[in-house]
């Protein structure tokens, strides 16, 4: 048996989003192997009952953190945690780090509507956790053969690709796999009534599309704003259905009033375009699911999308729903070999009004692309996507490279600055005070004290 941290900075209970959801069914799979486990979030906890341990600890409790680092063989982390607990930069336990969102990436996009010194710091922050962790780390998941390929470039140029972890491993499959995110094995029940013939607006007989997760700056819900208006105009009954705006671990983006705008302005907005002003219990979202007769995704066409997993995807095939999304990243040549739906053309509203028109309303089609997704939604059930984790666990080893990567990391030593604490806070309002002036950095420390 092994001892597992994992270690997640998105909150954990009863309302979950992607990195809290992997983290979770990571914990899953790895107590159902026999291992000893314990969740950690260093964000929020709230009650939930789990077949295994669940902690907060948050940046700063270095003792907490200290007790959970002594007691575990293997450390399991995403995001942040490196920088947030300096003794994971030169901990002898194994350390396993998941990869999966390429968040410097994602940040070239979320940062725009910021001040472009808050941008470029937040895209280089970004850049420097991901290379800490990928010169120390012993083994890495990412999300996507795409993924693995990007990330080979990235370790290349830190040193990890060397004559010591290339000889007994020419694919280096045992440095970084592929560990996509999954969806649970047990399909989803309607147990309640959500959506159709509940909330005004909504039919029994409507024809209901669904945006799973949330609405964030790198996607486009606007351009699908507009072709649901225009579909709307010869297809009263077709409906789409945002179900999420407000994420429980990240602030409401700009995108989210500039899409409620749109859909006032197009006279959509509650009649064939409606919004979930909250956040749906991760229990609860199958009920949602199991309504809707297409799910949707529609983004901008850069480099982010190009080297993203789009999560929400993984509930479109639970639920056994055609989809219609954005080309242009991995799940959308998926959705196109395979038959799953349709893809279009990025900010194309006439093309994309057409797509949804077939998956709403085509039965030979629809039928087709059902029978397709049961298919092939047998290969991303977790206890398969999570397979290399659990095999890696049931016989955890430090990377060949471990005597150097350990070197670098004492190396490292205290020269990175905490991401918390008075210096942190104080360094942090001095940047917004210089580049966004006084009432947005108030604006800021109002926001976080209300956390």
């Amino acid at each position: 048996m092994t001892r597992v941290l994992i270690i997640t900075g998105d909150p954990i209970g009863p309302r979950m989003a992607g990195p809290a959801i992997r983290s979770w069914n990571m914990a899953l799979a790895l107590a159902e192997a026999g291992n000893e486990v314990t969740l950690m979030t260093t964000t929020k906890l709230q009650p939930v009952d789990a077949p295994f341990e669940l902690t907060l600890v948050t940046p700063g409790e270095n003792d907490a953190f200290a007790k959970l680092e002594q007691w575990c063989d293997v450390v399991v982390f995403q995001g942040h945690a490196m920088r947030q607990f300096e003794v994971l930069r030169t901990t002898d336990k194994i350390t396993v780090v998941d990869i999966y969102d390429p968040m410097h990436l994602e940040m070239l996009e979320q940062g725009r509507e910021l001040a472009r010194a808050t941008w470029e710091l937040r895209v280089t922050t970004a850049t420097e956790v991901l290379n800490e962790q990928l010169a120390l780390g012993d083994f890495f998941m990412c999300a996507s053969e795409r993924q693995r390929l990007f990330y080979f470039g990235q370790m290349a140029a830190l040193g990890r690709l060397s004559p010591t972890t290339y000889e007994n491993d020419p694919h280096l499959e045992g440095l970084l796999s592929v560990v996509p995110f999954g969806l649970e094995g047990t399909p989803p029940a309607h147990e309640r009534d959500t959506l159709k013939g509940v909330l005004p607006g909504i039919n029994a007989d409507d024809k209901l599309m669904i945006w799973g997760g949330g609405v964030y700056s790198w996607f486009d819900p606007k351009t699908l704003i507009r072709a649901v208006a225009k579909l709307a105009e010869t297809r009263d009954t077709a409906k789409l259905y945002f179900l999420g705006t407000r994420h429980p671990g990240v602030d409401q983006m700009g995108i989210v009033r500039e899409s409620h705008d749109l859909a006032t302005e197009l006279g959509a907005l509650d009649s064939s375009v409606f919004f979930n002003e909250e956040w749906v219990d991760y229990a609860d979202r199958q009920n949602y699911l199991t309504e809707a007769d297409a799910g949707v995704s529609t983004h901008m066409s850069h480099i982010e999308t190009t080297f993203s997993f789009r999560t929400r995807i993984l509930d479109y095939l639970w639920a056994g729903l055609p989809m219609v999304v954005t080309e242009g990243d991995s799940f959308a040549d998926l959705i196109e070999t395979e038959g799953l739906g349709l893809t279009v053309p990025a900010q194309d509203a006439d093309a994309l009004a057409a797509a949804l028109d077939r998956v709403l309303y085509d039965d030979a089609f629809i039928a087709e692309c059902k029978r397709n997704v049961a298919r092939v939604r047998e290969d991303f059930y977790w206890k398969r996507t999570l397979a290399p984790l659990v095999n890696f666990v049931a016989n955890p080893q430090h990377a060949a490279d471990h005597a150097e990567t350990r070197r670098r990391g004492v190396a490292l030593g205290g020269k990175v600055p905490k991401p918390y604490g008075l210096r942190h806070d104080l360094r942090m309002a001095w940047h917004h005070l210089r580049h966004t002036g006084v009432t947005a950095t108030v604006d800021k420390a109002v926001a976080r004290l209300r956390r």
